[in-house]
């Protein structure tokens, strides 16, 4: 089969209504998917495969002990801003859910970095436990197995991976799941609906449900199903806590969940799904705190991967105080408005809200300073400046993708095309009796002048394979 014969074949498998819907794109009229179709997976090598397959138990880790850090926090063991910071801008209700005991130990069971293959090696930019892209990663998987390739993760991973976690989860063979997906979240309706047809090849009872659709009694919530109604075991939250009110029936969601007449996945920790993690990771007042509890090991790996990140605080410093690890040639900085006058050539860091918020997904509030007009970069520094108390920012360096090429099929043109692209790797990574398995890598090749990289109608998405 030809390399256009591939692409054609996997565009023409692609499921009635695609994998993934998002209104603002337009895409080639004989194209089903919203990005360019490559004849091959993105090849990784066999050390990067075992780099990945070893990193998930390093950032099972990470979420244990900063779930660590946010309880000892409230308790006064650790200083009381770290707590201060991850709770910002959030509801009395929201900060309740986090720490009530009932959801004490749990932790997100889907984990998903993403990562740049820099020419100094892997960069992880953030970590993503309600991740979108595992239906049209599995999707796609299942297409290329069928035209020969070897995927990682094999080529249902996916599916298998999640299965494992529901039923180690619900600690049955046959659970009832139903993926809870919000309006927030309608643009990956599809590919959800695609995994829990999957799922239920797999032997479980997996529906993909509108919130209003979960039918609430004091015993536990149900699904109205044509046998009558069934009970749900467990739910699958792809819905976002900052969304909680405008999602029907999410009090009832999370009553049941407190009450325990369902598990809930991830649990309502709306601090471990903040990007400021990782300036606490890196401030140095913790530093005894991380190195103590990750362990050696963990704490050096992931001191080489975590890019230096700050949390973009308004607050006045006083005269003897500079922010940690942030200067300008050899001048710290005290004020984080000193950033606005630097040069486009001194600004290769990003600004992006942390969490909590409709931009904080999706790369839809990331700005990227040296891509910027200065005029713009200053707006940006002040708008983040000002957002403090509501919805919090970082900054952080910026790291760039090492250039590659990788065909795709041109529609316009009618053949394969090259294009020399930077690519962003995103292992999914499910969690099963307490063991992590890499079930899949998503690799996003985007051309190489985008400064930030995902899945835009130019970039190349495909699993990945080992070369």
């Amino acid at each position: 089969m030809s390399l256009q014969d591939r692409c054609l074949r996997i565009n023409e498998n692609i499921p009635d209504g695609g994998l993934y819907t998002e209104k603002q794109r337009e895409v080639h009229p004989d194209s089903n998917v919203p990005w360019r179709i490559s004849p091959a997976p993105f090849p990784i090598s066999a050390e990067d495969l075992a780099w990945l397959e070893n990193l998930g138990s390093h950032l099972l880790k990470f979420y244990k002990v900063c779930n660590l850090l946010y309880s000892q926090s409230t308790r006064g063991i650790q200083p009381k801003w770290s707590s201060d910071y991850l709770d910002k801008g959030k509801s009395e209700t929201v900060i309740e859910f986090g720490r009530m005991r009932r959801f004490k130990s749990q932790l997100p069971q889907v984990i998903r970095p993403d990562i740049l293959p820099t020419e100094n090696g892997m960069v992880i930019s953030e970590l993503d436990s309600i991740p979108g892209g595992m239906g049209f990663t599995g999707g796609l998987s299942l297409q290329y197995s069928e035209l020969g390739c070897k995927i990682v993760g094999g080529s249902n991973g996916i599916a298998v991976g999640f299965a494992e976690m529901v039923r180690s989860l619900s600690k049955q063979d046959q659970p009832v799941l139903a993926i809870v997906v919000s309006d927030e979240s309608e643009d990956y309706r599809k590919e959800m609906c695609w995994l829990a047809s999957e799922l239920n090849h797999l032997g479980l009872y997996a529906r993909t449900v509108h919130p209003s659709d979960i039918i609430f009694t004091e015993t536990g919530l149900f699904l109205n199903q044509d046998k009558g109604n069934i009970q749900i075991d467990v739910v699958y939250r792809f819905f976002e806590l900052f969304d909680l009110k405008n999602i029907p029936k999410s009090e009832l969601i999370l009553y049941a969940a407190k009450k325990r007449n369902v598990i809930m996945t991830p649990p309502p920790k709306a601090y471990l799904e903040e990007k400021l993690l990782f300036a606490l990771f890196h401030h140095p007042t913790l530093l005894s705190f991380w190195q103590r509890e990750l362990g050696k090991d963990t704490h050096h790996l992931l001191s080489e991967i975590i890019p230096k990140t700050w949390i973009i605080d308004p607050r006045e410093l006083p005269p003897h105080a500079i922010i940690p690890g942030l200067s300008l040639g050899d001048n710290p900085i005290t004020n984080f408005r000193q950033l606005i006058a630097v040069t486009q050539k001194q600004r290769e860091l990003v600004i992006k809200p942390s969490g909590f918020s409709s931009l904080a997904w999706g790369s839809k509030g990331v700005a990227i300073g040296h891509d910027m007009a200065t005029e713009d970069w200053e707006k940006t520094v002040e708008h983040a400046l000002s957002s403090f108390g509501e919805t919090p920012h970082i900054l952080q360096e910026f790291h760039k993708s090492k250039r590659i090429m990788m065909p795709y099929y041109d529609f316009d043109h009618r053949d394969i095309r090259q294009m020399k692209g930077r690519a962003l790797l995103r292992p999914y990574y499910f969690v099963a009796q307490n063991e992590v398995r890499l079930a899949g890598i998503q690799a996003t090749v985007c051309p190489d002048d985008k400064k930030i990289l995902h899945g835009m109608v130019d970039s190349i998405i495909v699993p990945c394979t080992v070369e």
